[in-house]
């Protein structure tokens, strides 16, 4: 079957890429698509040449202690998400309105839409993650989700106990963010004004508030040197939750990400009001597929991460 009748979308249907964040990461990870695709093969082989170690055996066989480092993890989660992507798109011709990445997927998303080849894309995400771990242990934080509170609630207790929104995900659905003591009293006010739990996130550090602060200056100086591309299409940036495809802004908005809130919520909602109507989530676990469900449950999202992803849309389009 020739490449054409492949395609897995109409003309009439409007497409996003979504791309997933730090946290998905799970011993086992890619090695389906490493095993059957050549395409995620050089990817794993790539990720290897450009970080100078065997990133694949780390994903492959863990164990999990060794992969929930920053610096480890969000080069792990950023490979294995291109791997899917690049075994998707061997087989499937479709271009998206739009794409978007949750935090580091925003990366993947530069990376998967022509702005950053993979081996500087990676390189940039392995330097990122080792300034955010140098951050973590200078000023040592944490981040949990707070399910079913209201934002202004969330906000009110978050200026209350110093802690800060990292995270407006989807209805119902809060990260905060900030110093252990500060987010730990931020979750118990939260329980006591109604939120139904909150949960410990399993990251490292206090992302996505200003404990980043100091480490947003190092990656200014490292982003100010990179060569980016003009993106194939546009990226929603997490800063704004709007369109943007010229590079400086794309680098000035991933220096605010550090230690700013991510806007997810907004940014689908911004897709969803274009007209996209078809999503597909790249990467380990079903993280935004979830959170679809929260902002408009009549959103179809396909997740590709494992090889069961790539065969089953191949036979159904066969059939």
């Amino acid at each position: 079957m020739g490449r054409d009748s492949d395609k897995v979308v109409t003309d009439m249907e409007k497409i996003g890429f979504l791309f997933a964040g730090q946290g998905s990461q799970y011993v086992g990870m890619g090695k389906d698509l490493y095993d059957t695709f050549p395409e995620s093969k050089a990817v794993f082989d790539e990720a290897h040449k450009a970080l100078g170690f065997d990133l694949k055996k780390l994903c492959f066989e863990g164990p999990l202690e060794r992969l929930k480092p920053t610096n480890i993890s969000q080069p792990a989660i950023v490979t294995v998400t291109i791997a899917a992507f690049e075994a998707f798109k061997a087989s499937h011709h479709v271009k998206p309105a739009f794409a978007a990445g949750l935090s580091l997927g925003e990366y993947t998303a530069l990376i998967a839409m022509g702005s950053l080849t993979f081996g500087h894309g990676i390189r940039l995400v392995r330097k990122r993650g080792e300034i955010m771990e140098e951050s973590a242990r200078k000023f040592p934080g944490k981040m949990a989700a707070v399910i079913d509170l209201g934002f202004e609630e969330a906000r009110e207790i978050c200026r209350t106990t110093g802690a800060e929104i990292a995270n407006l995900n989807a209805p119902g659905q809060i990260i905060i963010s900030g110093p252990v003591e500060a987010v730990d009293r931020a979750k118990s006010v939260c329980l006591e004004a109604g939120a139904k739990r909150t949960i410990d996130l399993d990251v490292t550090g206090g992302f996505h508030s200003l404990l980043m602060f100091e480490a947003s200056g190092q990656l200014k100086k490292i982003l100010d040197e990179t060569f980016m591309n003009v993106p194939r299409v546009p990226i929603i940036c997490n800063y704004t939750a709007e369109p943007v495809i010229r590079t400086k802004a794309i680098k000035q908005n991933l220096v605010y990400q550090i230690y700013s809130g991510v806007r997810w919520e907004e940014s689908m909602r911004f897709m969803l009001k274009q007209g996209v109507n078809k999503f597909f989530e790249f990467g380990p676990g079903k993280v935004l597929k979830g959170l679809m469900r929260r902002i408009e449950p009549k959103a179809q999202v396909v997740v590709i991460e494992k090889k069961e992803d790539v065969v089953n849309l191949e036979v159904k389009n066969a059939s």
